[in-house]
């Protein structure tokens, strides 16, 4: 598994500069929890990875490689699965059909679908024929992180997975989460605003406000004091 760095990065909507020197630290099979209120940079960061967002200056390094100049597609062909907030699955397009979208990305040209997927969400496999505009939207969801996992990335950049979800479907997709990052030893970058999940889910966190960090660390040392201070509305 790759490591990714992040040095002093600016990332722009126009003219605007949204991200403002941020920068961290992604080891091998960590899994980085980024937090802050609503329109703070979180998702901004995420896109900023894909080269999503309209400029990006400073530095990003996925393992030993600069890939600031790198387009969308090359950056997911070197491993980096993401899974935007509102999923973007194709709704004419069926449950297969939308995962096999992913292998796409995939620098050796398989086309299977792994079984470890359906393993993780069964539904998947009981509504593989099913369109994905049918699905419920943690059904949704589920479809979208199976589809970024099959292109068999070496991380994945998860932007709040659980929003707006039914209960028992947010528990399967937390577990699932977890289980990526520990059993099969994913790199994981989640912006989330649970803070329970995300305080035991997570080795490190990064505390995001008005673009810039305010604060970094592992995840034991973010404080019930430092929620009320930076996450609390």
């Amino acid at each position: 598994m790759e490591t990714m760095k992040a040095r002093e990065l600016y990332s722009y909507y126009g003219k605007s500069p949204v991200l403002q020197g941020v920068s961290f630290d992604l080891n091998k099979g960590e899994f980085l929890a980024v937090m802050g209120r609503n329109g703070v940079g979180k998702t901004t960061l995420l896109k900023s990875i894909m080269g999503l967002t309209d400029r990006c200056e400073g530095g990003l390094a996925f393992g030993d490689r600069e890939i600031l100049g790198l387009t969308t597609p090359q950056r997911s062909r070197l491993g980096i699965g993401y899974i935007p907030q509102g999923r973007e699955i194709i709704p004419q397009f069926t449950v297969r059909e939308n995962i096999l979208m992913g292998t796409f990305a995939r620098p050796d040209g398989k086309r299977d679908i792994p079984d470890y997927l359906f393993e993780m969400f069964p539904i998947l496999k009981e509504f593989i024929s099913r369109r994905g505009g049918d699905l419920s939207g943690g059904q949704q969801q589920q479809l979208a992180i199976a589809r970024a996992l099959a292109m068999d990335p070496k991380i994945l950049i998860l932007d709040e997975p659980t929003e707006g979800i039914q209960p028992n479907i947010v528990k399967q997709i937390e577990d699932a989460i977890v289980w990526l990052n520990r059993e099969r030893g994913l790199g994981i970058i989640l912006v989330e605003q649970n803070v329970p999940f995300a305080r035991s889910a997570s080795d490190r966190f990064l505390l995001l406000d008005k673009g810039r960090v305010v604060l970094a660390g592992k995840s034991d040392e973010l404080t019930d004091d430092l929620v009320d201070k930076h996450l609390t509305f």
